[in-house]
């Protein structure tokens, strides 16, 4: 599944909108063994502005396997890229074998990512 959700504002219904669709979204997904979900965040004051937190994710889970994840790209508050790549280069030079343990998490700009275990779930192990 892949969502648009850039339209996140106050001033034009965007925030209500979203609040009111994600519970549903969020509930129809908990019941599956196997899921992978795709979006694009904005978050803004008013239509047009500047965004003051934006990103793109990749969520997924596997019950059957006990594994979970999250991966955000592009990820920027008020324009500017943040995430552990941002981190990863800046320590880079003076502490490189904390960058490349962080590495793990993100390694490029605005990009930051992490793969959990998820309790047994033997509704989905039976159903593989």
């Amino acid at each position: 599944m892949e969502y648009s959700k850039r339209d996140i504002t106050v001033d034009d219904g965007g925030a209500l909108r979203f609040l009111v669709a994600e519970p549903s979204r969020f509930a129809v997904a908990m019941v599956t063994c196997h899921y992978y979900q795709k979006d694009h965040w904005s978050v803004q004051s008013t239509h047009g502005a500047t965004p003051r937190v934006a990103w793109d994710g990749q969520y997924w889970w596997d019950k059957a396997a006990g594994r979970a994840g999250a991966r955000l790209t592009n990820f920027r508050v008020d324009g500017h890229t943040v995430g552990i790549g941002d981190a990863v280069t800046a320590l880079e030079p003076l502490f490189p074998d904390v960058a490349r343990a962080l590495s793990d998490y993100g390694r490029a700009a605005g990009e930051t990512g992490l793969t959990v275990s998820l309790p047994y779930d033997l509704r989905c192990a039976l159903a593989g």
